[in-house]
């Protein structure tokens, strides 16, 4: 199909051509003298991404996944207690790999489409006098449902509880285009990945460590090999790792960080708020609902669009695909066919995200979901154009004067 594949599912996202560029790479030698010139920088600067001074950056060539199990493996032993609520498909896979590694798991089961519940968190806190929970899971951007949770709320009911778990936190869809602040937080754990703010491919399980959580490394039982942060830190130490890193990967990531601090990281999150909320007002315009049940939980990456009943969200991805070259995210587990997701997230701007919404209206008008054609994208122009940034004045070339039409000519006179 000839022009572009419009992506729009919530990662992986669109990879910015000076990343693309920059990860052209001939291969080189890992264990050179002149390695660590690119490898330590970047772990000092993916600190500012994470918004951390004192604590410590890792890189695994992995996923998300990875580096959930990093966070869990260094710093837990087998059977020690953990607390995570269940309201979402990723805040379901971490559970189950926690519960899969040997530790014990107290679920806060949630309604999918509401937020992580810091009052029921607060409470269980609260009643273990002992201190037997060990760490508390939060999920910060739940993307199955479209959902963002209040990570300096489950920090203050740490606080008040005078609890000692750690705090660890899947960032995998927020760290890098919503604002996460893990040092002003009070974040031991924070894990992401390469392919969705940060704008490369899949293939980086990205890992932020508080120095209480470094803490716990020497007295964690649980079995690691591959995600020893011991192996990691006497490597990176030099500027090197213990295995063969991704080469390609290190250099787009140099200037994915580059990218987002030039931006500016504060503008980069009201970037991604704003198009999120010209999407929510497209939604709104077509009479659809989304996924998360309340405007506090907005996500800024990702809105999951409730699908009227007798038609299959499925459907309309299919279509949205096959018909127009449209990728949308799926339902995902008990959402599935429910609704579609559209990303909004990395490198992104306003006429990239009319395109979305143009196509995902379209496939819905041929799955049978009744909206008025281009009611999406009208509101969604309307409210970019009202916020969009004031334009400098600037002293615009004079119009040149139009140019005069040359008078008749006289005609001869004809003889009689």
């Amino acid at each position: 199909m000839p022009g572009r594949n419009f992506l729009f599912v919530p990662g992986p996202t669109n990879v910015p051509d000076r990343i693309l560029r920059a990860m052209h790479r001939a291969m080189e030698d890992h264990r050179s003298p002149d390695f660590p010139k690119l490898a330590a920088p970047v772990l000092r600067d993916l600190k500012k991404i994470f918004k951390t001074a004192d604590g410590q950056a890792f890189i695994f060539p992995a996923s998300g996944t990875g580096a959930w199990e990093a966070a869990l493996c260094n710093t837990l032993s087998p059977g020690d207690r953990v607390l995570a609520a269940r309201f979402g498909m990723f805040s379901q896979l971490w559970i189950d790999m926690a519960q899969r590694l040997g530790l014990t798991v107290d679920i806060l089961e949630t309604e999918w489409g509401e937020g992580a519940p810091i009052d029921r968190y607060a409470e269980a806190l609260a009643a273990d006098k002992a201190h037997a929970i060990k760490a508390v899971l939060f999920t910060h951007n739940e993307t199955a449902t479209g959902v963002t949770s209040d990570v300096a709320g489950m920090r203050t009911a740490l606080d008040d509880a005078k609890h000692p778990a750690l705090l660890a936190v899947d960032g995998v869809s927020s760290i890098g285009s919503i604002d996460f602040r893990m040092d002003d937080w009070g974040v031991d754990l924070a894990v992401t990945g390469s392919q969705k703010g940060f704008m490369l491919p899949a293939g980086l399980g990205i890992l932020g460590v508080s120095q209480k959580a470094l803490s716990k490394y020497e007295s964690a039982k649980l079995n690691r090999v591959f995600f020893d942060l011991g192996d990691m830190t006497k490597q990176n130490a030099t500027g090197y790792f213990p295995y063969t890193p991704s080469l390609p990967l290190l250099y787009g990531l140099r200037e994915s960080i580059d990218l987002l601090l030039e931006e500016g990281l504060d503008n980069v999150f009201a970037r991604h708020h704003r198009l999120a909320e010209g999407t929510r007002a497209a939604v709104k315009a077509w009479g659809l609902e989304l996924c998360a049940r309340q405007p506090k939980w907005y996500s800024d990456t990702v809105s999951a669009v409730m699908v009227p009943a007798g038609i299959n969200g499925a459907e309309v991805i299919d279509i949205a695909y096959r018909r127009y070259d449209l990728a949308l995210g799926a339902g995902l587990a008990r959402m599935a066919g429910r609704l579609f997701r559209i990303g909004h997230l990395g490198d992104l701007n306003e006429l990239m995200l009319l395109g979305g919404l143009a196509g995902a209206e379209m496939a819905m008008r041929d799955a049978g979901v009744k909206i008025e054609p281009g009611s999406g994208v009208a509101a969604a122009e309307e409210y970019w154009r009202r916020t969009a940034p004031k334009l400098e004045q600037r002293e615009l070339p004079a119009r040149a004067p139009e140019p005069q039409a040359a008078a008749p000519k006289a005609r001869a006179a004809v003889p009689a």
